[in-house]
């Protein structure tokens, strides 16, 4: 279905959606669940959002269903990014949280902080080493196995298990350095 879309066949695109559908709705399910308790996205509008935004993509090439949900991960991630960046300007509050009276005394971090943090930390990973970025994409968001993960990149099962240890430590390390002053 994904290469009769990408020749030209539109109706293709409406095969292959309700098939992929529940992946879709489990990946979403997945990016749903790191984020805060009142976010007002559900899974089913983040999937459609992501098709949304999928549709309007110039680029048809995609090899196979690993290589299709390493995308829908992506573009979900990018839709969740540009929710809480704009959540986050200055004209909505800024980086205000909004806490009971009660727990005022109580350090809060921003659950948009750390979705958009995450995402810089992800684009820094990509500058160093693209590959290891598209592997925490695939286990991390779209949920792949390894050996999926290892179809999709082309590499060898064992290779991905020591890439995404090394990404794992990556990430925890750049995630959790103090605060520039």
């Amino acid at each position: 279905m994904l290469a009769a879309w990408r020749d030209g066949d539109d109706r293709a695109l409406e095969r292959l959606v309700p098939v992929m559908y529940r992946e879709l709705r489990r990946i979403a399910g997945i990016y749903m669940r790191n984020e805060r308790d009142d976010h007002t996205w559900q899974p089913t509008a983040l999937v459609h959002e992501a098709l949304l935004r999928f549709v309007r993509q110039e680029n048809r090439c995609y090899d196979d269903r690993g290589h299709f949900l390493a995308v829908m991960a992506t573009i979900m991630r990018r839709v969740l990014v540009d929710y809480a960046r704009r959540r986050l300007r200055v004209k909505r509050g800024g980086n205000a949280v909004f806490v009971p009276l009660e727990e005022a005394n109580c350090p809060v971090i921003s659950p948009s902080r750390q979705i958009v943090a995450l995402d810089e930390a992800l684009e820094a990973l990509a500058r160093a080493d693209q590959q290891q970025a598209k592997l925490v994409e695939l286990r991390f968001f779209a949920g792949l196995s390894v050996e999926e993960t290892a179809g999709v990149l082309g590499i060898s099962t064992r290779t991905v298990k020591r890439r995404w240890r090394t990404a794992r430590i990556w990430l925890y390390e750049r995630l959790n350095q103090p605060p520039a002053a």
